[in-house]
């Protein structure tokens, strides 16, 4: 056994898995042995989820009734809008309420009970978490702006019925498609953080909705799941400012600061969800007649890659990409959230099926050989 220390675990192989496939140094990522540049231009999100939890893209009748599954599931319990509630007039952050939200389903779960290893139970269970987060995060935004939470609607698919729930108004359908695309970008990546904390509750043999708590915490830090909206943030910084963007960044970096959306611990170039999300927030722009926002980002990313050779990742152009969308900026991480619960569940699924408990060790440096006294010696 190495006693070599690996902090991060960085490089380190704790798991085989079908589900995706990252060359970091190829900018390429795969799902199932589908490139994300097919999925993202000419699959569903639906499709997608499919294909993950079940190995294969569906056929018609399959991606059908798989769909119609899923929307007779996004109805939330009356106990579960009364949390939101609570937690909105209590101006709970939105992550941390998301945290509470996927923790809360569980009591109104019909499978609550069922064994963890019951693969029935938890395919219904897993359709409902997938189901239900994008009622309950946009009941959550409507509920923290003083409005009324919106029914969720059966005619309309995953992504274009959150705009809905969360507008109160049917999406514009290019604005529906990007927001579809965004959430298949996003469905999985490997074996990142909040996947590996989702597997390791999972290794306990702990329920899925504890797994996918577990998920959520961790998604919420800084250095995983924030960073899409501290670029906007950035962004409407520099756009506030009398500087252009060139100088604005020279200050930024000449101060100390952290530039957010850039660097990867897996790509060693541009990612390729950064590289297909740019190119729609372009689109976005355009249409829009708006160039500011893309604007800023191309010119930050070309100065970043000039001057430290880093390259954007998918939360940089995520960014701008929901902003203009009209998404506020503090869901975009529970967004994150919604898009890769698919992926949580598909690796928790794996883990299940073929289960070590993850207990990795430590190596001890810390005193020895003390001598203990009691309390009126000390």
């Amino acid at each position: 056994m190495s006693d070599e220390v690996k902090r991060g675990l960085e490089d380190v192989l704790v798991a085989e898995s079908e589900l995706s496939c990252i060359d970091g140094d190829a900018g390429e990522l795969v799902y199932r042995g589908y490139s994300i540049e097919d999925l993202a231009q000419k699959a569903s999100y639906e499709e997608v989820v499919y294909l993950l939890w079940h190995g294969r893209l569906p056929t018609g009748d399959e991606l059908q009734s798989f769909t119609d599954a899923m929307i007779e599931e996004r109805t939330i319990n009356t106990g579960v809008y009364e949390q939101i509630e609570r937690l909105a007039a209590a101006d709970e952050s939105p992550m941390a309420a998301l945290r509470t939200i996927v923790s809360t389903l569980s009591a109104y779960d019909p499978d609550a009970d069922a064994e963890v290893t019951d693969h029935e139970a938890n395919a219904r269970k897993a359709r409902r978490i997938a189901a239900k987060l994008p009622t309950a995060l946009a009941a959550l935004q409507r509920c923290r702006e003083g409005n009324d939470p919106v029914t969720p609607r059966s005619d309309l698919d995953h992504a274009a019925n959150f705009l809905y729930m969360l507008n109160g108004s049917e999406p514009d359908p290019v604005l529906a498609e990007t927001f579809d695309m965004a959430l298949v970008l996003h469905a999985d990546h490997g074996l990142n953080a909040s996947t590996f904390s989702a597997k390791v509750t999972a290794s306990t043999l702990s329920d899925l909705h504890c797994a996918i708590t577990t998920a959520v915490g961790t998604l919420s830090g800084s250095l995983h799941g924030g960073a899409n909206a501290n670029v906007m943030r950035m962004l409407k910084e520099v756009h506030a400012s009398d500087a252009d963007a060139v100088t604005w960044i020279e200050d930024a970096l000449e101060s100390g600061r952290r530039v957010p959306g850039f660097g990867h611990r897996v790509y060693n170039v541009k990612d390729p969800r950064a590289r297909i999300l740019g190119e729609r927030s372009k689109e976005l722009a355009e249409a829009a007649g708006e160039m500011c926002w893309y604007n800023y980002s191309i010119t930050i990313e070309e100065y970043i890659d000039d001057h430290k050779g880093l390259a954007p990742n998918v939360d940089f152009y995520s960014a701008s990409t929901y902003y203009q969308m009209g998404i506020p900026i503090d869901i975009y991480t529970p967004i994150f959230a919604m898009a890769r619960t698919a992926g949580w569940i598909a690796h928790t699924f794996e883990q299940y099926d073929e289960n070590r408990l993850i207990r990795p060790r430590a190596r001890y440096v810390g005193n020895e050989d003390e001598m203990f006294k009691s309390v009126e010696e000390r």
